[in-house]
């Protein structure tokens, strides 16, 4: 059952008051290192209910008279064609499509930076694209010993030899396609190079998990390290924050690790640093808008459920998933959960094992769960979908939608026409049914007017659904796992 349990307008003032007060206190200059998705945080959304996706971006947009956007991307990315998994975009693209997102909102887009610069046929092309597009583009280069040599990373021969960002406003976010871009080597760069002009700037990290705040092992905090599993990412107590105030609060090993060199950093450029601890650095303030920890940490319980389901799907299409189904296995047992505590899953195996077919299961909003079976003309999450629908219009079940005689012309034309082996139909071309009989059936009409109530409803096929499929799920903003068996 799908419950709030995050206040997203609270969210909105408090995070965006707070880094206004770091602004202030580094005296009018801050660059914030923005991690995390900004414009589709869809894993934040799903494990506080009440957090819209681009929750981050309405944020900044209080800010945005104050704020200018520097992207930055590895050169590298660029040379190995990385590609950015949730979008299956490559990260030069993806930065292209930051780019005019930003600009569409009204922000101003400074400039993009290309850390670990070399001059390849590939880096060199986007730079020139860029470049046509009216953006200035600065190179960050490798520097030996980093991040270990403090004394030569801090010095004309290190972040020194880095092209100074010309920037204009007092907030600077730099932000990036993904995660090692190298985002805080480049606000530490140019703390360097704006202390050598007289200018004082600081640094500040907003990171939405692990929430600092929470405990360590609380549902939402283990199932970003089930989001991670593929990084190995751990949560841990921040032993410099304990240190230095007896307080416990919650970071993860990277900056963990990098903040020794981070404080020696500081106090080489201003003789002290400002942070006693990684915690410190940060400024985020979505633990304190929680409104009903146990809706947040069910559905955190649930994602971790997904993940697993996940893991162990793409295991089967041939990728290396066994150290991350581990992962996410432990990850489960210190939740206490498992997979029969996805209620929708028990049900479609239950129906599975009677029928010896697939079969679907979807749990609605309100708690519902309503079932699908495959049939000669549909598909078990086809079947399960327009049941659904018809629950929600208060259709009685055994009303046809779509009768016989508007699918069976549509499989014959995939079999005898097209070229397909299995004449059901995707939940797409059912959509497209759906609507085609809309035009003159109520009853269609009233279900098809149902499928935005099926955002955030959770869904479970005993057969992995193909691609097309699960698409339109998603788009459909339903929560769908699957699994290898039928």
């Amino acid at each position: 059952m799908y419950k709030i349990g995050f206040d997203n307008d609270k969210y909105l003032k408090m995070q965006s008051s707070r880094i206004r007060e770091r602004i202030d206190e580094f005296g009018g200059k801050l660059y914030l290192e923005f991690g995390g998705k900004l414009f589709d945080d869809y894993h934040a959304s799903r494990v506080l209910p009440g957090f819209q996706p681009d929750s981050k971006l309405q944020m900044l947009l209080q800010l945005k008279d104050q704020a200018e956007i520097v992207i930055v991307i590895s050169a590298e990315d660029i040379e190995k064609s990385k590609v950015r998994g949730d979008l299956g975009i490559t990260y030069d693209a993806d930065t292209v499509r930051l780019i005019k997102a930003f600009n569409e909102r009204g922000f101003m887009v400074g400039s993009v930076v290309l850390t670990m610069y070399s001059a390849h046929p590939r880096v060199v092309a986007f730079e020139e694209k860029l470049k046509k597009m009216g953006y200035k583009v600065y190179h960050h280069y490798m520097i030996d010993g980093y991040p270990s040599n403090i004394a030569r990373i801090v010095s004309d021969e290190g972040y020194g030899k880095n092209d100074y960002i010309e920037t204009s406003r007092s907030l600077v976010v730099i932000t990036a396609p993904g995660p090692g871009s190298g985002k805080m080597a480049t606000c530490l760069s140019q703390l360097y190079h704006e202390n050598k002009r007289g200018v004082k700037s600081g640094y500040a990290k907003f990171e939405t998990f692990p929430i600092w705040n929470l405990p360590l092992n609380h549902p939402v905090n283990t199932a970003y390290e089930a989001a991670t599993a593929d990084l190995n990412d751990v949560n841990m107590i921040d032993p410099w924050h304990l240190a230095a105030y007896g307080e416990t609060t919650v970071n993860y090993n990277r900056d963990v690790e990098i903040f020794p060199v981070l404080k020696a950093t500081f106090e080489r450029i201003y003789g002290e640093c400002p942070y006693k601890s990684p915690t410190d650095m940060g400024v985020n303030m979505v633990g304190n808008c929680i409104i009903d920890d146990d809706a947040v940490s069910e559905a955190a319980r649930q994602e971790i459920i997904r993940r697993y389901f996940d893991a162990k799907c793409n295991a089967a299409k041939g990728a290396n998933k066994k150290d991350e189904i581990y992962k996410l296995e432990l990850l489960m047992n210190q939740a206490g959960i498992g997979e029969e505590d996805r209620k929708c899953a028990v049900v479609a195996r239950k129906i599975a094992e009677e029928t010896g077919k697939a079969a679907a299961a979807i749990e609605l909003n309100d708690g519902t769960i309503i079932t699908g079976k495959t049939s000669k003309l549909l598909g078990c999450a086809s079947a399960m979908l327009l049941n659904a629908l018809k629950y929600l219009a208060g259709i009685d079940d055994e009303v046809l939608m779509i009768v016989p005689e508007v699918i069976m012309p549509i499989q014959e034309l995939k079999v005898n026409h097209l070229g397909n082996n299995n004449p059901k139909l995707h939940i797409d071309e059912i959509l497209i049914a759906l609507a085609i009989s809309a035009v003159s059936d109520k009853n269609a009409a009233d279900a098809m007017a149902q499928l935005c109530n099926l955002q955030n409803s959770e869904m479970h096929t005993s057969c992995m659904l193909a691609e097309v499929d699960q698409s339109v799920m998603k788009k459909l903003g339903i929560r769908l796992t699957g699994e290898v068996k039928n």
